[in-house]
């Protein structure tokens, strides 16, 4: 045991069975070391998104710029975790990581940090997680292509490159609905200026506007990157966008060029006759519905419900609800669960026999 630590270890000692940190956070929420927290120090409003810079309680090591963080926040009392890609460069010097959050209607938690974030709120974070990243060393040219909120990760990727000074080639190509949905705009017009080799082109898909108007095409790549075949292409966003990007690769034979934030769900095990069998009852919405044994989200959106969800696949806890009486199975391990008033993930849990849920 080291001088430096032997203090801590009887202090801890002291502390059982609570642990240290118990304590320590009642003084500060951020004083905890067993944890990675943040405290948000800035909050920007778009019209369609949030940005919050937020300063962990640690340095936040190995970051690589695509990865995404999970962030949670409580809310009435009950934690919600989401995943988040920073959108800051692998090189920011001040330690902060900055998340842009796009913000919806039936979004819980991005109405949550839109309306009710300040300056100054702790919040959990994870390590960074995820393999879509800059690879090191750099390739030589760069193509990125993004839809929507998943402008985030590439941004990230962007800001690497341009404060690197990349010698290649960047192609930067983004869809929105519109230009008020793109906020990182003036800076992207700004970067664009200062890099003689970057060239970014904005789309829009519902006003007709941008650079390029319309839905990903291939004329818009050979527009904006003719020398893709030769450089490493890295697409985020919804999944017609990606499905898009990966048919024009697959026919050019260009696959191991292509890399896409993308999460693989683990084969869905069958429910059995005692699994479907038994009421679905969504509690919160007054609805009860046979139990099919499809995943819970499929059953509840059957049913004319609308829950939030995200992946669909387990990756990014949208989808998390109590589920208040019942059993119920995960279907990426085959556990089992039945402990009332326990969060569950809607898109990868069955019910076995009767649920009742709060959606």
């Amino acid at each position: 045991m080291s001088l430096a630590t032997a203090p801590l270890r009887v202090l801890e000692a002291l502390a059982t069975p609570h642990g240290l940190d118990r304590y320590l956070e009642l003084l500060d929420p951020m004083l905890v070391r067993g944890e990675l927290r943040a405290r948000v120090v800035e909050v920007r409003h778009h019209a369609h998104s949030v940005t919050l810079l937020l300063r962990p309680n640690r340095r936040v090591d190995r970051l690589r710029a695509g990865q995404y963080v999970q962030l949670a926040v409580e809310i009435d009392g009950v934690r919600h975790v989401r995943c988040y890609s920073p959108t800051c460069s692998e090189h920011r010097s001040d330690g902060l990581l900055e998340i842009t959050v796009r913000t919806h209607d039936p979004g819980l938690v991005s109405q949550y940090l839109r309306s009710t974030v300040r300056a100054g709120l702790v919040v959990g974070l994870s390590a960074p997680q995820g393999s879509f990243a800059l690879p090191a060393p750099r390739p030589d040219d760069v193509v990125l292509i993004s839809g929507g909120s998943g402008i985030t990760p590439v941004m990230a990727m962007l800001r690497t490159l341009c404060d690197e000074r990349h010698p290649g080639r960047i192609a930067f190509l983004h869809y929105s609905p519109s230009a008020d949905h793109v906020p990182y705009l003036a800076e992207l017009r700004a970067l664009e200026a200062a890099h003689p080799e970057l060239l970014v082109r904005i789309c829009h898909t519902r006003d007709g506007g941008g650079d390029l108007p319309g839905r990903f095409a291939a004329a818009h790549l050979d527009s904006v990157a003719p020398w893709y075949a030769g450089a490493q292409t890295f697409v985020c966003g919804p999944r017609p966008l990606m499905d898009a990007v990966a048919e024009l690769y697959r026919g050019a034979r260009l696959d191991d060029r292509l890399h896409t934030e993308e999460f693989t769900l683990a084969p869905v095990r069958p429910a059995d006759d005692t699994e479907a069998s038994g009421t679905v009852r969504f509690t919160k919405s007054g609805v009860a519905a046979p139990n099919t044994g499809a995943p819970l989200l499929e059953q509840a959106e059957a049913a004319g419900l609308t829950p939030e969800y995200g992946c669909r696949m387990g990756i990014c806890f949208s989808c998390t609800k109590p589920r208040r009486s019942g059993c119920t199975r995960d279907i990426r391990t085959g556990e089992i669960g039945s402990e009332p008033d326990t969060e569950i993930q809607l898109c990868v849990s069955v019910p076995v026999g009767d649920v009742a849920l709060d959606v």
